[in-house]
C-alpha cells in the first residue's frame, strides 16, 4: 500500500452491510508520511474526505465524491512491564484476529471483545463494547493525525471523552483527524470478567484468555450472521437509557423486561427486546429485514441501498416507541 490514488473504486466489499458503493478517488496509506501527503494532496486539490475503516459500522452511500482513505497501517507490538504490558497497534489492523492473537499469549483485557468486526481504527471511534467490557477501560492513549495540517498528537483516555458507543471522534473531531493507531494495557494477571448473560456457564473455573474469547465467539455465531454470508452491521440500535421512572413505569406493564441500572440512578434497557416484543423479528421488507435469531441486527438481502436502509431502520424505531415511547438511535454512522 502506498500513497498512490485508485479512481472509481468498487466499496461494496468494504462495507460489512454489503451496501453498492463507489469512491471517485481512494487511497490506502500504510504509512503517516504517506497520509499526510495524501492529505496535503487533497486540500490543495479541493477534495473532500472520508475515512473508512474496516466497514463494520458504516452506512455507504452509492457514491462518494472526494477522496476515500482507508489506512493500512498494519504493525502491532508488546511493550512488557512487569505483569503489565502495552499494546501499540495501528490502525489498519483487522480487530478479530488482534484479539484472538492476544488472548493466545494469556494476555487479559481484550477477550470479551472477540468476534466485533472492523479495524482497530475505528474501535475508539464508537469506543466498542461487548459482554460488560468496554474499550475505554483498555485505552491509554489514541493516536491520530489532524486532516487540515497533518500534525501528530497523542489523545489520552480523558481527552478521548468515551461514552457509550461514543467519543471525541464522534463529536468536537469528527472529521478532523485520522486515527493512527492505538495504545491499550494489557495484563498477565488473571482478571475474567464474566458477569454478562451466560458466559460464566461457558467456561470452566479458572479459565485462560483464550477460553474465555473463544465462550464469547461462540455466543455471538449462535446469535449474530456472519456478515460475509449475510450483509449486516452487527447491534444496529444502541441499548437506550432512560430515567428510571421511565423503566418503573415499563416495569409496572412488562415485567421481564431486562434492565442493566447504571452508576447515575439511570437505566440501561434492551434495545432487541424492545424490537422483540414489537413482533418484529423475522421481519423483512424489501432488500432489509430484522434478523429472525437476534432482533438487534438489521440485514441486508442484497440489491438495496442506504437510503431503503433508513427508511427500513426508521420503520422499526418507529413501531418501538409507538409501543414503548421509547426513541431508539442508530449505531453505524452515515458515511
Amino acid at each position: 500500500m502506498n500513497d498512490s490514488v485508485r479512481h472509481d473504486h468498487d466499496l461494496t466489499r468494504s462495507n460489512t452491510l454489503g451496501l453498492p458503493c463507489r469512491a471517485e478517488r481512494f487511497a490506502a496509506p500504510g504509512t503517516v508520511g504517506q497520509l499526510r501527503r495524501l492529505l496535503q494532496r487533497a486540500a490543495a486539490q479541493g477534495w473532500p474526505v472520508t475515512l473508512l475503516g474496516g466497514g463494520s459500522n458504516l452506512i455507504l452511500p452509492q457514491r462518494l465524491s472526494g477522496l476515500v482513505i482507508q489506512p493500512a497501517l498494519k504493525h502491532w507490538w508488546l511493550e512488557r512491564q512487569g505483569s503489565a504490558v502495552r499494546l501499540h497497534v495501528g490502525a489498519g489492523v483487522e480487530w478479530h484476529p488482534l484479539v484472538m492473537a492476544l488472548a493466545a499469549r494469556g494476555l487479559w483485557g481484550t477477550e470479551n471483545l472477540a468476534l466485533i468486526p472492523g479495524h482497530c481504527g475505528a474501535a475508539p471511534i464508537q469506543n466498542i463494547g461487548a459482554y460488560g467490557v468496554e474499550l475505554c477501560e483498555l485505552v491509554e492513549a489514541v493516536h491520530v493525525v489532524f486532516v487540515e495540517d497533518g500534525r501528530s498528537a497523542l489523545l489520552t483516555v480523558e481527552e478521548c471523552a468515551f461514552g457509550y458507543r461514543d467519543s471525541i471522534f464522534k463529536g468536537e473531531l469528527e472529521g478532523r483527524v485520522v486515527i493512527t493507531g492505538l495504545t491499550l494495557r494489557l495484563g498477565r494477571d488473571a482478571a475474567p470478567r464474566l458477569s454478562y448473560g451466560d458466559l460464566a456457564q461457558r467456561v470452566g473455573p479458572g479459565p485462560t484468555p483464550l477460553e474465555v474469547a473463544e465462550a464469547v465467539c461462540a455466543i455471538r455465531r449462535e446469535k449474530l450472521p456472519d456478515p460475509a454470508e449475510l450483509g449486516n452491521a452487527g447491534s444496529f440500535f444502541k441499548n437506550p437509557i432512560v430515567e428510571r421512572e421511565v423503566a418503573e413505569r415499563l416495569l409496572a406493564v412488562w415485567p421481564d423486561m431486562p434492565r442493566f441500572e447504571l452508576a447515575d440512578g439511570q437505566v440501561k434497557l434492551a434495545a432487541g427486546w424492545l424490537i422483540d416484543r414489537c413482533g418484529l423479528k423475522g421481519w423483512r421488507s424489501g432488500h432489509f429485514g430484522v434478523h429472525e435469531c437476534q432482533a438487534l441486527v438489521l440485514v441486508h438481502f442484497g440489491n438495496g441501498n442506504a437510503e431503503e436502509l433508513l427508511a427500513f431502520a426508521d420503520a422499526v424505531a418507529e413501531r418501538v416507541r409507538e409501543r414503548f415511547g421509547v426513541v431508539l438511535e442508530r449505531e453505524p454512522r452515515l458515511a
